[in-house]
């Protein structure tokens, strides 16, 4: 079986004097797109703590929030921020996992790669 190489393209396009951008889904899915409020929304994606939160997903595997934010040594309701928006621009995704009868939430990463096109 293939492996098939995940990347998430991000637009930014400069308009009348400003800049504007569009997520667009993985390539060859459908092009649905998000709207994202510019310059400063990719800013607070694309911060250190995010960054850090993606090497812990990718390098640790936690099985739950909870874990991940001992792992980060971060309170769990600051995780549950960062990972919701990263869930929502497609980075990650929230997996919910039943053990007995409690529930986890586990995050795993979606994505192989992230592009960054700035159209002027």
């Amino acid at each position: 079986m293939s492996y098939k190489k995940k990347i998430r393209d991000i637009t930014i396009v400069e308009k009348d004097g400003a800049f504007g951008s569009f997520f667009k889904r993985f390539y060859g899915e459908s092009s649905l797109e998000f709207d994202f409020e510019g310059i400063s929304a990719l800013r607070k994606v694309l911060s250190n703590q995010k960054a850090k939160l993606i090497h812990i997903i990718k390098s640790k595997n936690p099985g739950s929030i909870y874990e991940l934010s001992k792992m980060l040594k971060r309170d769990i309701n600051a995780v549950k921020n960062d990972l919701k928006l990263l869930e929502r621009f497609g980075f990650i995704e929230l997996v919910s996992e039943k053990s007995g009868s409690r529930e986890r939430v586990k995050p795993v990463i979606v994505v192989d790669s992230v592009q960054i096109n700035i159209k002027l």
